[in-house]
């Protein structure tokens, strides 16, 4: 299955609760409220631990500067684009755009320390937080 997205990666803050619902795409989800400040909150990996980690993957192309791209083979025909966000330190957020296979989705978190690390998703056109049981989902709609 080929996942099409256009989203950014935070922190699930502890206190996040799922509790307003929003038609998105057609299917009513719930969506996290959280504080704004909350979505801010660091990752439990530094910006170095991900820029290697990233660059482990066949295809990936990650950029000192944190941004990156990674290719499906020819055969394939998808691509991720990205850019990693710090502070201090810390992954504080990742934008994430394009398609790929859902294995290769599950490679990129693993990157960034899931599923350990749990993490919540922005939908950019939407303009609201999910948790990863809702945006997989979602995920399973917005296919090619």
């Amino acid at each position: 299955m080929m996942y099409r997205f256009c989203i950014s990666l935070h922190a699930l803050p502890t206190s996040a609760i799922a509790s307003r619902e929003n038609t998105i795409k057609g299917v009513s989800v719930p969506c996290l409220e959280i504080k704004p400040e909350q979505s801010h909150l660091p990752l439990d990996v530094s910006f170095e631990e991900a820029v290697v980690a990233l660059n482990q993957l066949t295809r990936m192309f990650c950029e000192p500067d944190g941004s990156f791209v990674w290719r499906g083979d020819d055969q394939g025909g998808w691509q991720v684009d990205g850019v990693l966000f710090d502070r201090a330190g810390k992954l504080i957020y990742i934008e994430l755009r394009g398609k790929c296979p859902a294995q290769q989705f599950d490679d990129i978190l693993r990157s960034l320390g899931w599923p350990k690390n749990k993490i919540m998703f922005q939908l950019v056109a939407e303009g609201v937080f999910v948790d990863e049981a809702t945006l997989r989902q979602l995920l399973q709609i917005i296919v090619d």
